[in-house]
């Protein structure tokens, strides 16, 4: 896998949410649903190259597995991870 692979790979699903449109319009931050093994600096990385911006700040917020039945069937949910890239004033993400 190329490097931009792994970048388009990292900011391939914008998570689009009352609460994230909230964020977005109060500190012009944009969420993200990336894979569990990126970091910050991946995470920064991939938007500045992808969208051609400026990132602030980036936090992450980790999901874990929940146990879920359905029937007799016991399994799990996914983990994933959230990430929340503040911009610097005057930059956005066109993102519908």
């Amino acid at each position: 896998m190329s490097g931009m692979d792994r970048l388009y790979q990292i900011v391939s699903k914008p998570i689009i949410t009352e609460k994230g449109s909230g964020d977005t319009a109060r500190r012009n931050a944009y969420h993200f649903r990336v894979p569990v093994d990126a970091n910050k600096v991946e995470v920064r990385m991939a938007v500045e190259r992808v969208f051609k911006v400026k990132v602030k700040k980036v936090n992450t917020l980790r999901a874990t597995q929940k146990v879920r039945r359905k029937g007799w069937v016991a399994g799990t949910s996914q983990a994933w991870k959230r990430a929340m890239v503040v911009l610097e004033e005057g930059q956005a993400i066109d993102v519908l």
